[in-house]
């Protein structure tokens, strides 16, 4: 039997980034991914924002991985050339009463290491965006965006370089675990791994049942997206947030301008019971014309189009208290490396993920 020292299930950025680090290591390492090629999923299905690490709790691996995570991709987008802006945004207050919570978001940015941003007025919005109606802002100048495609493909490439075996367009149906760590029984072939890293994404709940793993839910969150009609793309030139939901599990819809050219308009969050569902019972445009017309008050309603769609892999309900990521050994199978419930910051912090798994798999192996 063909035996490897990894075996990384999922092949989105967070498996792709622990594939590269661990084999940076010398390790064989083996990526399974389901699709015909990596990041078909959330990760090329999200608003392509680098955060800076503002929102998260501080000292969890949110906070921490964020931080990390966004220098980390700064420093890969200009070596390999991905296209990538660090343009700022603007967390907009509609009303005086909403100051205090921008001062509540700057202490929390300073305590997760984020020192840049700034409390702003009308002079300073209205000379980065025109366009936008509001009494005061939250500037971060640390966040950017970045084309989550070609980012994809270059971590790939990336793996691919360091001899990372990959295996598209192949499921991972059982593993049995043993001492030495598992056989894993694939659709097209079956082989050993020394250790097996579970980056699956919205199926990591699945995989880890498949593997003799302890169980865990993974709830999907369906994010859809309008458009900006292109006459009307002049109306923003950075990312512009409202103030995020009080629960933490929403940003807000939001207003992204992308790397080439186009103005993405949300996410929304729904709680589904499917994890590929992109279409039914979409949100209607009226809404996403609402929520944008409370701060870009020259967007009338023809000036939306609908987008695309998106999920989110969490850990908890929306009436729960939002679930850190879960990136530790699995409590019954040591050997069993868990990279799960990675929903956002886990674009930006991807490449930090894949340093701080890679170091647990050494102590595994």
């Amino acid at each position: 039997m063909e035996h490897v020292d990894v075996a990384v299930v999922g092949g989105g950025v967070t498996g792709l980034s622990v594939a590269s680090a661990v084999a940076e290591r010398g390790h064989s390492v083996c990526l399974v991914e389901r699709h015909p090629r990596p990041g078909m999923e959330s990760s090329t299905h999200n608003s392509g924002v680098i955060h800076a690490g503002i929102y998260y709790e501080t000292g969890s691996l949110r906070a921490k991985l964020c931080v990390e995570g966004r220098d980390r991709l700064y420093a890969f987008c200009r070596v390999h050339d991905v296209p990538h802006a660090r343009c700022g945004k603007l967390i907009v207050a509609l009303e005086s009463d909403e100051i205090p919570q921008l001062e509540e978001l700057a202490r929390c940015a300073g305590e997760n290491g984020v020192n840049d941003t700034e409390l702003v007025g009308r002079d300073f919005m209205r000379q980065r965006e025109p366009h936008i109606e509001a009494v005061a802002a939250l500037w971060s100048p640390s966040t950017g965006i970045v084309e989550a495609e070609a980012l994809v493909r270059s971590l790939a490439r990336r793996a691919d370089e360091l001899g990372v075996m990959l295996l598209p367009g192949t499921r991972l149906e059982r593993g049995t675990p043993s001492e030495t760590g598992f056989e894993l029984v694939t659709s097209s072939e079956t082989f050993a791994a020394g250790v097996l890293v579970n980056a699956a994404g919205l199926y990591a709940d699945e995989v880890s049942v498949a593997v003799g793993g302890e169980p865990f839910a993974i709830y999907p969150v369906r994010g859809e997206y309008a458009e900006l009609v292109p006459r009307k793309r002049h109306v923003v030139n950075i990312p512009v947030y409202p103030l995020p939901d009080p629960s933490g599990h929403s940003l807000g819809v939001h207003l992204t301008r992308t790397t080439w050219g186009s103005v993405i308009i949300g996410p929304t969050a729904r709680s589904m019971s499917s994890k590929d569902d992109h279409e039914s019972d979409r949100v209607p445009i009226e809404q996403f014309y609402r929520d944008v017309r409370r701060f870009v008050p020259s967007v009338e309603p023809e000036d939306l189009r609908v987008g695309g769609t998106g999920f989110q892999a969490a850990l908890s309900r929306p009436d729960e208290p939002v679930a850190d990521f879960l990136i530790r050994p699995d409590h019954r199978s040591p050997r069993l490396i868990h990279a799960a419930g990675i929903d956002s910051p886990g674009l930006t912090s991807c490449l930090a993920i894949g340093a701080a798994v890679r170091d647990l798999v050494e102590d595994a192996l």
